[in-house]
């Protein structure tokens, strides 16, 4: 091949293309145009050309779907057992159901029975022991470190007028409402029911399990519209106020707050005026 200058043809430069070298660039063209190819084909163009891309994709998908339902089931797991024990601990069974596992093996993986499942605090205990009329072993004036609790906003669980005030040395771990008939009850903080049920001595009563072992309780209600296992949300109706139980006095609703297995005061946190 010879390069002429255009005005008077003369010679600029020349070379020679042998078959050879014509081999070699086309394959050298080949190789080049296959790898980029390849690199395509492997990475921003694999879900056209990859045969395999959409399944290896879908077991990747199904893989991260059976982590979350195991992750679910061992939930409700824990839920279940959860309110077993508290069924257990009202009925007066002693033995709580500390294998979780072993319940259904076959159902959840070998691998939770090392986990360490749900159980009542020795607070949750004691305050359903006193739902039941079991006598508690109250040290009277000790000190209890609430600080976190004036911080905290509780929706108030009635309006009414305070007839009947906290005094734990009487055995009267909360306060007496009175309000107007059929008024709603409503639970001061979000938390999840732990006792729906009729008690002898209180009627009908509400137990919900708030954060950092706090628990309020709700007592002589006329209707509770609440089971156990249930979440509810602060400002929640959880009842109608009633004049069930053996030790009411006429309609009122009786209000405690226990803190760690401590009774407080409902009105040094929330205003019922």
């Amino acid at each position: 091949m010879v390069i002429r200058k255009e005005q008077d043809f003369s010679v600029i430069t020349s070379f020679n293309i042998s078959s050879g070298k014509s081999v070699a660039i086309l394959v050298l063209f080949f190789i080049l145009t296959f790898g980029f190819s390849l690199f395509l084909s492997k990475t921003l163009l694999r879900a056209w050309f990859d045969p395999f891309y959409k399944e290896t994709e879908n077991t990747a998908l199904l893989l991260q779907l059976s982590e979350t339902v195991d992750s679910l089931q061992l939930e409700v797991l824990k839920k279940d057992n959860y309110v077993k024990n508290i069924q257990r601990i009202i009925a007066g069974e002693a033995e709580y159901l500390e294998e979780f596992v072993e319940q259904d093996t076959s159902a959840t993986p070998q691998r939770r029975s090392a986990e360490v499942l749900f159980e009542p605090s020795d607070a949750t205990i004691s305050i359903l022991q006193e739902m039941r009329g079991v006598p508690l072993e109250l040290e009277i004036g000790q000190a209890i470190d609430v600080g976190f609790l004036g911080e905290v906003y509780f929706f108030p669980p009635i309006k009414g007028v305070v007839t009947a005030i906290f005094d734990p040395k009487k055995d009267h771990f909360g306060i007496d409402i009175v309000a107007k008939e059929n008024e709603p009850v409503k639970t001061i903080a979000d938390g999840t029911v732990i006792f729906s049920s009729w008690t002898l001595g209180t009627g009908y009563v509400v137990a919900i399990q708030h954060s950092d072992e706090l628990i309020s309780i709700y007592k002589h209600n006329s209707v509770i519209l609440k089971s156990i296992g249930e979440t509810v949300k602060g400002g929640e109706i959880i009842s109608i106020i009633g004049n069930t139980g053996e030790l009411t006095t006429g309609p009122h609703l009786h209000f405690e707050i226990w803190y760690k297995g401590s009774p407080l005061n409902p009105q040094d946190f929330i205003s019922f005026d």
